[in-house]
């Protein structure tokens, strides 16, 4: 019985780094591109922590009813930094930008609980085929490679390249993808948390201390309501929200469908899912708003960090979830916490990406790879990846609405793949 105990409290522990981790990295890429101070950083990570441990669980309580870490979504994090690169570009306020988003998150909540509420998703679902859930995967896979690459190798915000952090950050990368796979027992199970807690144990040792952060000046500080100001919207970020929308639903889609090939027992009836999960989208998107942070969605990657660890279990992920909804109220944790270094919070998550390009091709091959299939996923794969690789600022001429979307990669891959799958039709899939 205490054993049982223990490692019921070592799941709980795992789940909290792992929810941690998903949410430190990101806050500091966006703190990074709208030039926020050290204290407005350590300010959107408490609110971070705040709405991941409180999104996580309204979904693992009353949403999809899985343990799926909700965290700031790559795809938001996507039009934070269009946004902001376009902001700077026009010589425009930053902090007017952030407002925008606010609106954004705001229409984009509303939309999705509507969607839940009314069995609409559900009319949906048959636009998201495995060629749909696959394709939008594996892009969003290699799309947030290259932030967490970025992290490992410490250059975010650099122009030279950190080899002593390098060489940490793909030390635990190594550490996590071995022990889940040699590892026997409990260390097979609690891999990334090992891994997590050696990186942090020898980033010290070799002095890469991260900045430090002011004194809290109480013990207790309840998370800011729109810190970035009150919301604004315009008719651009209106469409876009619109839009977004369905790729938010493709993303829940994907993040429910990837948990259940490693959570196979479930047998939940997948139409009141979809419907549960979206509306707590729709709740936790307009929870984001309120608190100013990045739009919080459920993150396909946790099937990814189930298969490592083989953490099905639902009660130690709520438990971990509350804990960390609980600890932003308290300045002085979070402090410590946001001490997390990135790069070892990219390392730990970028294995868990290494179990969800599987999981992508898994989708990918539910059904036949013919022609017509080969053709669509060449097409989404060369235009949706290429896009990532054209220069910043080339689509400033266009409307808003169009940079918003064209500069968007896994929008248009999503965009290509959902319209040719349906407009290409053969009698064999009509």
């Amino acid at each position: 019985m205490e054993q049982q105990r223990f490692y019921s409290g070592l799941s709980i522990f795992q789940w909290f780094f792992f929810l941690l981790a998903t949410s430190v990295a990101l806050p500091i890429v966006i703190g990074g591109v709208f030039h926020l101070s050290i204290e407005e950083i350590s300010s959107l990570m408490q609110r971070t922590f705040f709405v991941v441990g409180i999104s996580s669980f309204i979904q693992g309580w009353l949403g999809h009813r899985y343990p799926i870490a909700d965290g700031p979504a790559g795809s938001w994090v996507s039009i934070f930094v269009i946004l902001a690169s376009m902001a700077i570009q026009q010589e425009e306020s930053t902090k007017e930008t952030l407002q925008l988003l606010e609106g954004g998150l705001l229409v984009t909540g509303f939309l999705l609980f509507i969607l839940g509420i009314t069995g609409l998703v559900n009319r949906l679902l048959f636009l998201f085929t495995p060629l749909v859930t696959g394709s939008f995967l594996l892009i969003l896979t290699l799309q947030l490679s290259g932030v967490f690459l970025e992290g490992m190798l410490g250059i975010q915000g650099q122009s030279t390249l950190d080899y002593e952090i390098a060489a940490i950050s793909f030390g635990v990368f190594v550490l996590v993808i071995v022990l889940s796979i040699k590892g026997k027992g409990w260390m097979k199970s609690y891999s990334v948390l090992l891994g997590i807690l050696f990186g942090w144990f020898l980033y010290f040792l070799f002095g890469k201390t991260p900045h430090t952060i002011s004194t809290p000046v109480s013990f207790i500080k309840l998370p800011d309501i729109f810190a970035w100001g009150p919301p604004q919207l315009n008719a651009g970020m209106i469409i876009t929200s619109i839009i977004f929308t369905f790729i938010l639903v493709s993303n829940t889609i994907a993040a429910v469908t990837a948990v259940k090939e490693v959570v196979p027992e479930s047998g939940k009836p997948e139409k009141q899912t979809i419907n549960r999960a979206s509306c707590a989208g729709g709740i936790t998107h307009i929870i984001s708003a309120v608190f100013s942070t990045i739009g919080i969605v459920p993150l396909p990657v946790s099937a990814g960090f189930i298969r490592l660890t083989g953490q099905k279990r639902i009660m130690p992920f709520l438990i971990a979830s509350l804990a960390l909804a609980g600890i932003a109220f308290v300045p002085a944790i979070v402090n410590f916490l946001a001490m997390l270094p990135g790069p070892i919070a990219c390392a730990a998550s970028l294995a868990s990406f290494v179990q969800m390009i599987g999981i992508s091709f898994q989708s990918l091959l539910k059904d036949e790879l013919d022609q017509r299939r080969l053709t669509i996923l060449g097409i989404t794969l060369l235009i949706g990846m290429g896009l990532m690789f054209l220069p910043k600022g080339i689509f400033q001429g266009l409307p808003t609405i169009l940079q918003y979307i064209l500069s968007n990669g896994l929008i248009v891959g999503t965009i290509i793949v959902i319209v040719m799958e349906q407009l290409w039709k053969t009698k064999k899939h009509a």
